[in-house]
């Protein structure tokens, strides 16, 4: 087995628990779902399965919350999945 590496992230346990925002995208009947679930995968660092399920969710549902934290946490996650033209908000 190999060692995995430690990515550069900030943690959940480096938020400020007294602001917790919810990071929600929406459903835009446009990209396929291998694109949000990539989407998913690369920028709000969820696994396949997680990023699969929000996909359809955000799908059925219209849209779902897809990472908790404070706001600054939230934001360079918001502004990436923006860059590739998803409707993500911080509530």
């Amino acid at each position: 087995m190999g060692i995995e590496k430690q990515k550069n992230r900030t943690t959940p346990t480096d938020m400020d628990k007294d602001h917790i925002c919810t990071l929600e995208l929406h459903n835009d009947d446009y990209h396929t779902f291998d694109y949000v679930i990539e989407s998913l995968v690369e920028i709000c660092d969820l696994d396949t399965i997680q990023a699969t399920q929000c996909t359809y969710l955000i799908h059925y549902k219209g849209k779902c919350d897809v990472k908790k934290g404070s706001k600054t946490y939230l934001l360079p996650m918001r502004r990436a999945l923006a860059q590739r033209d998803l409707k993500a908000v911080i509530k």
